[in-house]
């Protein structure tokens, strides 16, 4: 769990430091997304070209590395539905979201539910946090479709973020999961459309 800066054993990162807390990071993505939340701890070490020690100094847990590639993953997921709420075309801009947010799940290869496991371990207030931050991004592209009626307007964003979630569980395990994610994803859409 991160460190408040008032910690006094929290310092500023030297830059060597955080270069590898950096690379061991993008390392652990590459891996989660490729062979799922067990991914190997010594494998994510020499990938990111760091000892193991190294990695355990910046994270003592499984659960912490998780974590920051969790919480890196869902402020990639909300930045570009901030880029697309000026879109002319708000029904087309929530599409496009979702299938990131399909994309982004799909990707996750179990790491929410390792995350939710583990959360003895860690931050308690992860899933909770970056579940708002997902919410709040989506509901704002989600009002501005309704306003033109793109949408239906019974539909929420926590039926849209359930509905994405469970067609990524139910193709991550398959050989052309993304594909399939979506081809599911087109046909959900389409009953979400105003008629």
């Amino acid at each position: 769990m991160p460190k408040s800066a008032a910690d006094p054993a929290m310092r500023p990162m030297r830059a060597d430091a955080r270069r590898n807390y950096d690379r061991i990071v993008v390392a652990a993505e590459s891996l989660v997304a490729e062979q799922g939340a067990e991914a190997s701890l010594e494998e994510i070490a020499r990938c990111a070209g760091v000892g193991s020690a190294t990695l355990h100094r910046h994270f003592p847990s499984r659960q912490l590395l998780l974590e920051a590639v969790f919480k890196g993953r869902v402020d990639a997921l909300c930045a570009p539905a901030r880029d697309l709420l000026p879109d002319p075309d708000p029904g087309a801009a929530l599409v496009s979201w979702l299938r990131a947010v399909g994309a982004h799940a799909v990707a996750n290869r179990g790491l929410g539910a390792s995350l939710m496991h583990g959360a003895r371990d860690g931050d308690p207030t992860l899933g909770s946090t970056c579940h708002a931050m997902i919410t709040s991004a989506g509901d704002e592209l989600l009002d501005r479709a309704r306003q033109v009626n793109a949408v239906r307007p019974d539909v929420t964003i926590t039926q849209l973020l359930k509905l994405v979630s469970a067609i990524a569980r139910a193709t991550e395990e398959e050989p052309d999961g993304p594909a399939e994610a979506e081809r599911l994803l087109a046909l959900a859409i389409d009953g979400v459309r105003a008629r």
